[in-house]
């Protein structure tokens, strides 16, 4: 599994007050700032993100059932895997509307995990360049 990038989900109540505290004690830059959901990363490494989103909100309530988000080269590759392995899948593989196919399961641990890939061009990916 070639994996890009994992991403801590924060849930919190208030997100402004989120938004300052990680934008201004931690640094991090908004590089998407929806209602009830902001994406920040590191200014100097901007695979270095974290999602922080509402319950109260309705942009994604799915969202909010997640600890973290593992991106992926080849998403249909991993969810063969975790099939194959007998991994809990508590989200059906779906292409998502905002670009994204992903998949979600159940870590040991109880936590849930978002395992995704862009299908379509992500304009906050700069690993590349």
């Amino acid at each position: 599994m070639s994996i890009r990038r994992v991403m801590p989900n924060v849930v919190a109540e208030d997100l402004a007050a989120s938004k300052a505290f990680y934008s201004g004690f931690l640094g991090l830059e908004v590089r998407m700032d929806e209602p009830g959901f902001l994406m920040l990363c590191s200014p100097s490494n901007p695979t270095a993100q974290l999602t922080v989103v509402s319950g109260a909100s309705d942009w994604d309530p799915n969202t909010c059932r997640t600890t973290m988000a593992v991106e992926v080269d080849d998403i249909d590759a991993v969810h063969a895997q975790a099939k194959a392995q007998g991994v809990k899948i508590v989200y059906p593989i779906t292409d998502e509307p905002w670009g994204v196919r992903r998949f979600f399961v159940e870590a040991p641990d109880g936590g849930v995990i978002n395992v995704n890939s862009h299908i379509r061009p992500n304009p906050t990916d700069q690993s590349d360049s």
